[in-house]
């Protein structure tokens, strides 16, 4: 859900927008009638294991060296030419 609060209301009750925020909720803040930003709680990320990370790691290994990668990017799209 959001709210939309003042730059008073943040500064004057900060230990309920925080609380709020903890309990998922997200604010605009205004100044002066205006929106300045916006207050979003951070979304937990996923436990990432060990075997996730070597997974993800060996699709880098598999892809070649950076010499294989940059003939290939050069077949795709054509040898870079410093002189244009």
């Amino acid at each position: 859900m959001t709210r939309t609060i003042t730059q008073a209301e943040l500064r004057n009750g900060s230990a309920g927008v925080m609380d709020a925020l903890e309990a998922g909720d997200d604010f605009i803040i205004t100044r002066n009638g205006h929106p300045v930003g916006e207050l979003r709680p951070i979304r937990a990320k996923r436990d990432v294991t060990t075997a996730d990370l070597k997974a993800r790691f060996a699709r880098f290994a598999a892809a070649g060296t950076a010499a294989e990668e940059r003939a290939e990017i050069d077949a795709v799209f054509g040898e870079d030419r410093l002189d244009d």
